[in-house]
């Protein structure tokens, strides 16, 4: 199975990292966040990755041209324009890499990369989030229901700390830090999709999460894998600096491999 990963958004609430590089770039642990993505696939036998690119997506591309070296130790001698590995591991990885435009939108960067997909079933996920989503029992899921997609539906914690006032009140008497949150549901991405899908997308003009998904929903094609695990994506720089905590003190959730 595929899985097609939306790696070319601008992502202007994290300029601070992405003024330079495209966001699914931004590194946890030394890492790109779609390398950590990758790897949460392909710890569950997915292994052949179409990744559409957009703004800076030669940083992307040479990124993988370069992998092997990264991963390697070597000796470069510079007399003879010789190098040799001595040791590296590299991932069973398939990577095909689409430039879908700089300005496409969700929908219309899916289906530019159509060809490559198939005619199979397949994944599609976002470039900036991570979890501990079990992908073998999404599939699995997917598959039970028969939808033409499933979508990870989940419930993020609040993002402040709550207080609980009344309409006159002006004294506290509850405050939590990051509650639970309201417990409503919402998309967290990790899609499994039949090809049917392409069908419902336009033009580059259409957004993946508004007619598509819509359509899907009123044809009651579309089916929810609730995930209570660990969700979290990576929309700020307080979110980068949380992510970067957890892998430092060794408490990724998302680390399946």
């Amino acid at each position: 199975m595929k899985a097609v990963i939306l790696a070319g958004g601008l992502g202007t609430r994290l300029s601070e990292e992405t003024s330079i590089r495209p966001k699914p770039m931004v590194e946890i642990g030394g890492k790109p966040v779609l390398w950590h993505i990758m790897k949460i696939y392909s710890a569950h036998g997915i292994n052949d990755f179409i990744i559409c690119c957009g703004y800076k997506g030669y940083i992307i591309k040479e990124y993988f041209a370069n992998y092997f070296l990264h991963m390697s130790d070597v000796t470069f001698d510079m007399r003879f324009n010789q190098m040799n590995v001595h040791s590296g591991y590299a991932e069973p990885w398939r990577v095909t890499l689409v430039n879908t435009g700089d300005h496409t939108l969700t929908g219309g960067r899916l289906k530019r990369v159509w060809e490559h997909v198939g005619n199979d079933t397949f994944c599609f996920t976002y470039g900036d989030g991570v979890s501990d989503v079990n992908i073998t029992e999404l599939i699995n899921f997917h598959k039970e229901q028969k939808s033409l997609a499933t979508l990870t539906a989940v419930q993020p914690a609040g993002r402040f700390g709550a207080i609980s006032l009344g309409q006159e009140q002006t004294k506290i008497h509850s405050f939590r830090e990051k509650p639970e949150g309201d417990g409503a549901w919402i998309n967290g991405g990790y899609f499994v999709l039949e090809p049917e899908v392409i069908n419902l997308i336009a033009d580059d003009s259409t957004v993946w999460e508004k007619e598509p998904l819509e359509k899907l929903a009123d044809m009651e094609q579309l089916s929810a894998f609730k995930h209570q695990g660990f969700w979290q994506p990576m929309d700020t720089l307080r979110d980068k600096n949380y992510l970067e905590d957890l892998w430092k003190s060794d408490r990724a959730p998302w680390k399946v491999w």
